[in-house]
């Protein structure tokens, strides 16, 4: 028997095969799955044949999205790339003609899956973007490339798809079953002796949480984990407290749905342009800043600004910084256009902790006499790996 979730993804299948393919738009609110969905396409068509954008994470400035995407592309560039285009509408065409128009190394049509699409409005603040969305819907449903497109934002995308092409098929993500909810569950499900109070507690989990992927997930794990503590499975109402509770992980996620939402009502693609700037380099000056940006010193100066007035960056001597080193490596880890691996995992967090590992010392051969000063503690990595902020 197909699952909603098994039908969903022979769906998007099904609608690379139509005369002419057809474009799913995957809609649905925060954790609903469709991140997962575009990762599990991908790995059935093959990642030689497809390649998946997060295009929240990596829509910032056009020529910084053209260079991000066509950087870690798995199909041949020819002419098409970051060199090809000047200015923000130049680097804006270029991406949606090598998105359009790129072949697979087998010369088949390419596969792009591009998460939160409508953060390409992001790029309406920029000169000759004013219709950035409309221009690219258009785009691609010219192509003879195959694509799909997710987004949290369902009144928008609606709206935006509306008038469009009918090549467009929109999908609202369904919800979970009672036998999805027994797969996620696991070994919680199965210790229950009785399989009705088994089934009782995976439509109780599938309730509370909505049939919501990520919610179900919460309280699966809350649940293993007061198994673990207490050597009984605990209930599912009581597992929802502890995740609604003030360090809760449903607290967390929902607070971050909520401050999502309230903050996309406008785009600030430019100030994470600067946070990912600043992620490769730090210390850097007012106008190595707007160098690398490609802005003015002005606006450069506006947006640093903005930064400073949130406490996401500070300024010694001129030169600006994260004011938290730790959000500087989630930066570097998840600012770009796929999650990272586990190498990129552990040689970015090496780097981040060994500067602040304390240091050993051996005890002296002899004890120190009252000419010899007392030996000095320093910080490891010396002075250089000090953030000063005002």
């Amino acid at each position: 028997m197909l699952t909603p979730r098994m039908t969903l993804a022979r769906r998007v299948t099904a609608a690379f095969d139509a005369s002419p393919a057809r474009i799913p738009v995957l809609l649905g609110g925060c954790g609903s799955g469709r991140s997962t969905m575009l990762q599990q396409t991908r790995e059935r068509i093959g990642r030689t044949a497809a390649q998946y954008v997060d295009v929240e994470r990596t829509a910032t400035t056009p020529e910084r999205f053209l260079r991000a995407i066509t950087a870690v592309a798995p199909f041949p560039l020819g002419d098409t790339g970051p060199a090809t285009a000047t200015g923000a509408r130049g680097a804006f065409d270029a991406t949606l003609a090598f998105m359009s128009t790129v072949r697979t190394g087998a010369g088949e049509p390419a596969t792009f899956l591009l998460d939160e699409f409508l953060e390409l409005r992001t790029f309406e603040s920029f000169p000759g973007l004013r219709r950035v969305l409309h221009d690219f819907v258009d785009g691609i449903a010219a192509s003879a490339n195959r694509f799909v497109l997710t987004s949290r934002y369902v009144a928008r995308a609606l709206r935006l798809l509306r008038d469009c092409s009918d090549r467009f098929e929109v999908i609202q993500m369904p919800a979970l079953t009672v036998e999805d909810t027994f797969d996620i569950l696991g070994p919680t499900a199965a210790a229950d002796s009785d399989p009705q109070d088994a089934e009782y507690v995976a439509r109780t989990v599938l309730g509370l949480g909505e049939g919501r992927p990520s919610y179900v997930r919460a309280i699966a794990d809350e649940l293993a984990t007061m198994r673990e503590h207490a050597g009984h499975g605990g209930d599912p109402i009581s597992a929802l407290v502890a995740l609604l509770a003030p360090e809760g992980r449903l607290t967390r996620q929902c607070n971050y749905c909520y401050e999502l939402r309230l903050h996309r009502a406008r785009g600030y693609g430019a100030l994470k342009a600067i946070l990912e700037i600043l992620g490769e380099e730090e210390g850097l000056t007012l106008t190595e800043i707007s160098q690398r940006l490609q802005r003015t010193p002005g606006s450069t100066k506006d947006y640093l600004s903005w930064l400073e007035d949130v406490d996401l960056v500070a300024s010694h001597q001129k030169r600006y910084s994260f004011t938290d080193p730790l959000l500087r490596v989630w930066v570097r880890l998840h600012c770009r256009p796929s999650a990272p691996t586990e190498d990129d995992l552990a040689r970015e967090i090496h780097r981040y902790a060994l500067p602040r590992l304390p240091q050993r010392t051996e005890e002296p051969q002899t004890p120190p006499t009252a000419a010899q000063p007392e030996p000095a503690f320093a910080m490891a990595g010396g002075s250089s790996g000090i953030i000063e902020i005002d």
